[in-house]
């Protein structure tokens, strides 16, 4: 269990920083790969720049595919380990205050009806 934990956390580090890579690979930078892909590997401009593009929307699409997996997975772990959620919590916190308000009105002193 703890070797498929660490390699499935440097899976997720790697993916980040792959994630984090895209994000800084500006329209300018994709030009300019796109430009020596074409003169080194022997294709159209257009073609290299289309394939780059391709390659930063799917690894987009991976790293957020991944974030998703990640924190449904630590949500798991949470569950298991039997860890309350933020959002249970929350939860919590809002009924204690309303039977905490209920208790109040129940507590105070009624008037007495004149007779």
């Amino acid at each position: 269990m703890a070797e498929r934990g660490k390699s499935e956390r440097d899976l997720v580090e790697r993916l980040a920083l792959a994630a984090v890579g895209v994000v800084a690979l500006t329209a300018e930078r994709l030009e300019e790969l796109a430009g020596e892909l074409s003169e080194r590997g022997g294709m159209r401009r257009d073609e290299a720049r289309q394939l780059l593009e391709d390659s930063v929307s799917r690894w987009r699409g991976d790293a957020t595919r991944l974030g998703e997996r990640a924190g449904e997975g630590l949500a798991g772990v949470a569950r298991q380990l039997g860890l309350v959620t933020r959002e249970d919590f929350d939860e919590l916190e809002l009924r204690v205050a309303q039977l905490e308000h209920r208790l109040r009105l129940l507590e105070r002193p009624r008037a007495v009806p004149p007779a």
